[in-house]
């Protein structure tokens, strides 16, 4: 009986349980290479010719256009290995913007303080830029070279260059916060 119990909880920590075999059977399956890519690309393309009405409003020539480009777009992998490099990082990138807009509404008032949409779009198209070029690098090579160049300090540089861009956005906004806090009034003369 104990070693029925070690062997479930050891099954339940390593693999990740009913929740990780069914995730590695969708993968086995090609759901996540194929299918969902394929309705990801389908519902964007037929939005788009729903929605401009470029070929007029037939949705049935709207749909095998989806369709034919949806499945022309996995022909070859570059799709599913981009989709795979991109959308783990989107979830990184959503996560650390979720966790700065707690952090900054614990220490400023987010609704009467416009500038910080500005801080928060900011840091937004930061981590956005950081996806995107991380992404292409990982799917197709592309700053390699830039890389190679720089050898070990490319390493370095790439791995200290996000953490120094985090410090100088939060110092900047912890100054902007500390010089833009409440305003005094200017004292007024009584009437006599």
């Amino acid at each position: 009986m104990i070693s029925g119990l070690i062997s479930l909880a050891s099954y339940g920590l390593g693999t990740g349980g009913a929740i990780g075999n069914a995730l590695f059977q969708f993968e086995q399956m090609g759901v996540f290479s194929y299918l969902l890519p394929f309705l990801l690309i389908f519902a964007l393309i037929y939005g788009i010719l729903s929605k401009t009405s470029i070929l007029g409003n037939n949705k049935g020539i709207n749909v095998v256009l989806a369709m034919a480009i949806g499945l022309m777009a996995l022909q070859f992998n570059f799709v599913s290995y981009f989709f795979a490099e991109i959308f783990p990082r989107l979830g990184v990138g959503l996560s650390i913007l979720l966790v700065i807009v707690i952090l900054l509404s614990a220490f400023v008032d987010l609704q009467n303080n416009p500038w910080m949409k500005w801080v928060f779009f900011g840091v937004g198209a930061l981590t956005t830029l950081i996806i995107i070029f991380q992404s292409l690098g990982s799917s197709f090579g592309f700053m390699n070279g830039w890389e190679s160049n720089l050898g070990v300090w490319g390493y370095k540089i790439q791995n200290i260059l996000p953490v120094l861009l985090v410090i100088i956005g939060a110092i900047v906004v912890f100054v902007a916060v500390i010089k833009g806090g409440p305003k005094k009034s200017p004292p007024t003369i009584p009437k006599v």
